[in-house]
């Protein structure tokens, strides 16, 4: 998947494009993300005993990860996500391999 949690996304296509938040859930078996403040859905909760009240909630829905873009923190843009391969050193002298996200538009690093 291209987004991870607590990245800032911006919706681009729904009822809600447009919208810009935060990612708080990201659930990669079914490629879906939870971004708050979109797909804001009305249940109605029936009290279950004293301590939970029933009422009215609002809460957010999933929505497909393929509606999102991710939004570079440097140039403030959504953008479609690059991968570049970095080597890393460990202290005991093996290489590892560690994939990048890179911004398509300025270059800059996300992760």
């Amino acid at each position: 998947m291209h987004v991870k949690t607590n990245d800032t996304v911006m919706v681009i296509s729904g009822k809600d494009k447009g919208t810009q938040g935060k990612i708080t859930r990201a659930l990669p078996k079914v490629n879906r993300v939870v971004v708050e403040g979109v797909n804001v859905v009305t249940k109605h909760q029936k009290a279950r005993n004293a301590m939970q009240p029933g009422g009215i909630i609002h809460k957010e829905n999933p929505i497909d990860a393929s509606n999102v873009m991710l939004v570079c923190p440097k140039c403030g843009k959504p953008t479609r996500v690059n991968h570049k391969v970095s080597a890393v050193t460990a202290d005991n002298g093996k290489t590892s391999r560690v994939m990048i996200r890179v911004c398509k538009k300025c270059g800059a690093d996300i992760d």
